[in-house]
């Protein structure tokens, strides 16, 4: 039986410059295998950094009333570490989908499995829209 929920990989790489390179989707030799692999699964790079910060600006401008991460979203991008962090972290779209069947994830996941091995990707994490399994944002002001 198929998954109900759908799902996004993300992948994280350990130095600024790898993650410039992949953000600008240079095909530099040394990223050339990541690059095949997202060709193969029709799968773009999206920096997670700059998924927050267009998030934070379309709250901004649309109503962060309508934008239930928006606090969190916003202290994210403002905290240098975590900045640090988020600019060397990126979500994988497919056919420029967000999420996706949990097949397409698991396939997208095991490809991308030996760049962990050569150390072209620090970290590979599978996410599901499953509720019980995210965060869920807070109902109230913080005291």
């Amino acid at each position: 039986m198929a998954s109900h929920w759908q799902y996004q990989v993300r992948f994280d790489v350990n130095d600024s410059a790898t993650a410039e390179s992949v953000g600008r989707k240079l095909r530099v030799p040394a990223l050339a295998p990541l690059f095949d692999i997202l060709a193969k699964h029709r799968a773009a790079p999206k920096c997670q950094f700059d998924a927050f910060a267009e998030y934070v600006a379309a709250a901004e401008e649309h109503g962060v009333e309508n934008y239930p991460l928006y606090q969190w979203t916003k202290a994210t991008i403002e905290n240098a570490a975590k900045k640090e962090k988020y600019l060397k972290s990126f979500a994988l779209y497919v056919d420029e989908r967000k999420i996706y069947a949990k097949e397409i994830a698991d396939a997208l996941e095991a490809d991308l499995q030996p760049l962990t091995t050569s150390g072209l990707i620090t970290r590979i994490s599978k996410y599901d829209t499953n509720p019980a399994n995210n965060p869920q944002p807070r109902q109230g002001p913080r005291d």
